[in-house]
């Protein structure tokens, strides 16, 4: 299963989104490290809209997202952009 799976199946599992993206932004990222060559599952971005964030500051939203991928940054993940929101929030996408 590769990381955007695994990442797509830990936030449904957790958060129940009305709407979640999970984008692959690994190529935009080449060379910015030698072992980061674009071609692998480096860098993510999560867009995620779920009534588990109605009351949570930026914060916490931030951190409940993060805990939960914990494993996939242990395991190599180098970077993870988050935009959550809850329903009714504005986003920018």
């Amino acid at each position: 299963m590769s990381v955007k799976s695994r990442i797509e199946t830990r936030l449904t599992e957790a958060f129940s989104p009305e709407r979640l993206v999970v984008i692959d932004e690994s190529q935009h990222h080449a060379g910015h490290q030698p072992d980061i060559t674009g071609t692998g599952e480096t860098h993510m971005r999560v867009r995620i809209v779920a009534s588990a964030f109605d009351g949570m500051t930026r914060l916490a939203r931030h951190r409940a997202v993060t805990d939960l991928l914990k494993p996939e940054l242990d395991a190599g993940l180098h970077a993870l952009a988050i935009e959550p929101a809850a329903p009714g929030e504005p986003t920018r996408w």
